[in-house]
């Protein structure tokens, strides 16, 4: 059987060059997100990485501070990880009809670094995953219909997990969405008593820090206060780690500042090294055996690719890397240093509104005034203005300092701040000194927005020349 004359070898698609890539997201991908990424020349082709560094088509190097949205603790490529792959090779990767021999060891990891009580681990392929496997878990375990999530939060996009993720915007579209869900203001113990006190809840799920938020942090004691009150009611505690946790915050899981352990844990993004998809969530003996425990139950929820052996692999190198690099205690310090740096900049410069973050997981919101949009020439009413400073900003670190970061998804002033948990001191004054320049040579929100105007109008001539 011939195959089709317009196939794409895999040599020849490496080879692609930068004007080919695109063309491929606009005609078989998704044109609106190349067109939005181009305008503002977010469309760069990267073609080697090592750690916080990164190097596009032209040999230029860029430092990584969007750290694949906290999937990169270990950085790019981390040779250890690579080395995991290599040791399983010759193993099967996918054999149902057995019990995976390396997925059965990383359970046991992942048991022995857990906090609390959490024993039993069901592995997927992303945190979207691990978020939908937990909240059947919860109904499963319980017999209860209601979950309870917080405004502002991000479980993820697939059907259960955006019925809990709390920005309209993501949800509007695919409405009817999962029903038996309610929403509470983040950060509020009254209200979340007021929705469990009538002992319908299956569970309560929420994220340490909101990430996609804008790097929300909660008030002090509200993860405490959260557990007390799901136990008052007999409600689980869903704690979300898919972006706080393995080190991020400067401890393994983020939830462990207020010495606090939830029911179901969920864990995707670093735990592949960067390298591998991998998800899963953790949770008790006995919440495990009430929903899962007797065998015409072990099949109710079950995942393909889920814990397969290069995954697995992967997942368990990632965990020793952690521990023998001491990556969350240097991201606890270099968190420090990052965020001393960044409150000078707010002191200095009324473009920063706040600074947000705990250990290398930082925000910078930025002020701007409202209903101003930037249009770019040919009448295009640009996307990029609707997002505002953030990506404003996030562009002219790119294009202007080889700096790679993005804004969040539910809050498009603030730009994150994720790099891998080696970064230096050194790689962090770069960023600050380029914050800087560009505070002090644009002081105000429509400098900016002339800014990247400009490269808007270069960008658009270059690829329509």
């Amino acid at each position: 059987m011939k195959k089709p004359m317009t196939f794409i070898s895999l040599p020849d698609a490496v080879k692609q060059n930068r004007e080919q890539v695109l063309e491929n997201y606009k005609t078989y991908l998704n044109a609106s997100l190349a067109t939005m990424l181009s305008l503002l020349n977010f469309d760069k082709q990267f073609v080697s990485a090592d750690g916080i560094n990164v190097w596009d088509s032209e040999g230029n190097r860029y430092l990584d501070f969007l750290g694949g949205y906290g999937a990169l603790n270990l950085g790019h490529n981390h040779p250890r990880v690579l080395a995991a792959l290599d040791q399983v090779k010759e193993l099967p990767n996918l054999l149902q009809a057995s019990l995976g021999t390396v997925a059965s060891a990383l359970a046991k990891n992942l048991a022995a670094i857990a906090p609390g009580n959490l024993q039993r681990s069901f592995f997927c392929n992303s945190g979207a995953e691990a978020v939908e496997g937990a909240l059947k878990l919860a109904r499963a375990a319980t017999g209860r219909q209601l979950l309870v999530y917080c405004m502002g939060s991000f479980h993820g996009k697939t059907m259960g997990a955006l019925s809990v993720t709390g920005r309209e915007k993501y949800q509007k579209a695919f409405q009817p969405l999962v029903t038996g869900t309610v929403p509470i203001p983040f950060g509020d113990l009254n209200a979340l008593e007021g929705k469990l006190r009538e002992k319908t809840a299956a569970a309560f799920i929420v994220e340490p820090i909101q990430g996609e938020g804008g790097i929300i942090l909660p008030p002090a004691g509200y993860l405490s206060g959260a557990r007390q009150i799901c136990d008052k009611y007999n409600t689980l505690l869903i704690i979300d780690e898919i972006q706080t946790g393995l080190g991020r915050t400067g401890e393994m899981f983020a939830s462990q500042h207020d010495d606090v352990t939830p029911d179901i844990l969920c864990l995707a993004k670093s735990l592949g090294g960067g390298i591998m998809p991998i998800g899963a969530y953790i949770t008790t003996n006995e919440i495990w055996g009430k929903a899962y425990g007797s065998m015409d139950k072990a099949l109710l929820h079950t995942s393909t690719f889920g814990g397969n052996t290069w995954a697995a692999a992967a997942a368990i190198a990632t965990l020793e890397v952690l521990y023998e690099e001491n990556l969350p205690e240097r991201a606890r310090e270099s968190g420090e240093y990052l965020l001393a740096g960044l409150h000078r900049l707010k002191e200095s410069y009324p473009l920063v509104k706040e600074v947000r973050g705990r250990g290398l997981m930082a925000g910078i919101e930025f002020n701007q005034p409202e209903g101003f949009a930037v249009k770019v020439t040919l009448g295009l009413a640009n996307k990029i203005s609707e997002e505002y400073l953030g990506s404003m900003i996030a562009g002219e670190l790119l294009n202007k300092y080889r700096i790679i970061t993005a804004y969040t998804l539910n809050n498009p002033n603030v730009i994150r701040l994720e790099p891998p948990l080696q970064v230096t001191k050194g790689q962090i004054d770069t960023l600050l000194e380029a914050l800087e320049e560009i505070l002090k040579t644009h002081k105000g929100f429509f400098s900016v927005a002339a800014s990247s105007a400009k490269t808007i109008f270069k960008s658009f001539t270059r690829k329509h020349s």
